[in-house]
């Protein structure tokens, strides 16, 4: 039975047995994986009714708060949740979501080790803890927690999120074989729209579908270039925004370029049918598995034809994605065997960027907690990437030059003082390691003035931020991997003339880092250029790669019956 069939069968049984408690509490489980945050509150709350303070009534309480963004109300209910029912993992699983959001970092990976203690056996819940344990740079049990979530996706036995598998040393085939799992999970929830088809004639109407249009990593990526899809006569350009407006100017830019659908609290089905009723021919996902988007929406196919593009570097693994977008150096031809989709590539970087952007001028280095003197390297990825393998060859660059630093972006929860002691016991001194708060982007962007090389991860390269490294003028050392996420920052060196920064492994990663480090002059020589690059090669010609994606989307629905505007 599908999900769907299933909670279809749950409104009828209230309906006919109103007293029943459990039907109400699997309904409000039903109405939430729907995305019907009131109907979800309503049957938690007849549940409530029928047994006051009973804790399955009040975790489906706070998972409607959480869903709701009452993150503070959320933790309290599934705190006293928990409270009533300690041997409870999903509730203990809930609670770990729960106070992630709340800002509580240590009391979610303490909720997230508890659920796995009470079902050690179930692969999601691993993947919880490896990936919070991962964000806390807590690296504890982190091979053992690998190993289980590794074999769990190479037994087919468990649902794990994508984004956070591909922060595991895994090969293109697993993460393939990871997406398909969620995609098949995904799948059993939903009921498919009748098939829709591309419109014969007339400007080819594109969506966009994502939570991140506002000041936020995707709509600092896209504003520019939707800026300049804007005006092209064969193109009609619609934002389906999950996420509220936040006032920013970046909202205000890719409203004034689009026609923006506000869809922030629809359930999965009013979403569909908005994009549906929008008559969208290509709709470009934006989000993927990355974390607050919605995969049940593509799964009920609202466009007849879908892409998977920009914010999730891997394959979706679902049927309902018809093609992905990459390059020929991020997504190169061995890797297309491992994709579900059809594989489409830009005659550049994948990767679009803010160019109309404007560097202010950088604090000192003492008001960033810098020495005066010595060579400063960064790495403003996030901590999640920061793995052992990573900060070793990070820890070595810095014994090779003496008096350097480096300067990380601080982590949640004790992330800093773990990373503090990791360099303790390689033998650098943890006062080397310099941490800077989240900042409004302009003012992040403007320190990259302070630094002299950026020092990539493995294997999830900077993404945004290798990009907004380069714009700022901050080479990129990177060693370029086997996967997409492994490969972004190397496209972006590549298609700057700077494949010298693409090392081959760690060893030539920490000889090149050292040699810089030690050698002004050529750290001169790189940064002007770069500089040079940045100017003359298409990675930030927004203009070309605008023309570039237009004629790749219409090639792509020429395919499917589309004529353009000319057509009788």
């Amino acid at each position: 039975m599908s999900a769907w069939q299933q909670r279809r069968q749950l409104q009828q049984a209230v309906r006919q047995h109103p007293g029943d408690f459990i039907a109400w509490v699997m309904l409000a489980d039903a109405e939430l994986e729907a995305g019907d945050l009131r109907a979800g509150e309503q049957a938690a709350r007849q549940a409530l009714q029928l047994r006051p303070g009973h804790p399955e009534a009040l975790a489906r309480l706070g998972r409607v708060a959480w869903m709701a963004g009452a993150h503070a109300d959320a933790a309290q209910l599934l705190r006293q949740a928990a409270a009533g029912a300690p041997a409870h993992p999903g509730i203990a699983l809930w609670l770990g979501h729960v106070l992630e959001d709340a800002g509580d970092a240590e009391g979610a990976a303490e909720a997230y080790r508890r659920a796995h203690a009470l079902l050690p056996d179930e692969p999601y819940i691993a993947a919880q803890r490896l990936a919070w344990q991962r964000r806390l740079c807590d690296w504890r049990d982190l091979d053992a927690l690998a190993a289980q979530v590794r074999l769990a996706v190479a037994q087919g036995q468990g649902a794990v999120e994508p984004f956070a598998f591909l922060s595991e040393d895994a090969a293109a085939a697993e993460q393939l074989a990871c997406a398909r799992l969620r995609a098949q999970q995904v799948a059993a929830s939903v009921r498919p729209l009748p098939p829709a088809h591309v419109r014969a004639h007339g400007p080819l109407r594109i969506g966009l579908l994502s939570n991140g249009f506002g000041a936020h990593p995707t709509g600092l990526l896209t504003v520019a270039l939707i800026e300049q899809l804007q005006p092209l006569p064969a193109l009609q350009l619609h934002l389906f925004a999950l996420n509220a407006d936040d006032g920013s100017t970046i909202r205000q830019r890719l409203a004034a370029a689009t026609t923006v659908h506000a869809l922030e609290g629809l359930h999965h089905d009013a979403i569909a049918a908005r994009i549906r009723a929008a008559g969208i021919d290509v709709l470009l996902d934006l989000r993927g598995w990355g974390g607050g988007g919605t995969p049940e929406v593509l799964a009920m196919r609202p466009a007849p034809l879908q892409v998977n593009w920009l914010a999730y570097p891997g394959t979706s693994g679902a049927p309902w994605m018809d093609a992905v977008i990459g390059d020929a150096f991020a997504l190169p031809p061995a890797l297309e065997a491992h994709y579900s989709e059809r594989v489409l590539r830009l005659p550049r970087a994948f990767q679009p960027s803010d160019t109309t952007r404007r560097l202010q001028a950088p604090p000192t280095r003492a008001a960033c907690g810098l020495p005066e003197d010595g060579v400063v390297f960064c790495c403003f990825n996030n901590s999640y990437k920061l793995n052992p393998r990573s900060m070793a060859r990070a820890f070595a660059v810095l014994q090779g030059v003496p008096g350097s630093v480096l300067w990380l972006l601080s982590g949640p929860g004790q992330a800093d003082a773990r990373l503090r002691d990791a360099a303790s016991q390689t033998g650098v001194d943890p006062a080397r390691l310099v941490f800077m708060p989240k900042l409004p982007h302009p003012q992040y962007l403007a320190r990259y003035a302070l630094a002299d090389l950026f020092l990539d991860t493995h294997p999830y390269n900077a993404h945004t931020t290798a990009s907004d490294a380069l714009w700022a003028g901050c080479p990129v050392l990177t060693c370029p991997g086997d996967t997409f996420a492994a490969r972004v920052a190397g496209s972006l060196n590549h298609h700057l003339g700077l494949s010298r920064m693409n090392v081959i492994d760690d060893a030539a990663f920490i000889a090149l880092a050292v040699a810089l480090g030690n050698d002004p002059a050529a750290r001169a020589a790189l940064r002007a250029e770069l500089a040079q690059a940045s100017r003359h090669s298409g990675v930030f010609d927004m203009t070309g790669f605008a023309s570039d994606l237009s004629m790749l989307l219409q090639g792509l629905a020429s395919g499917h019956g589309w004529q353009g505007l000319h057509a009788p």
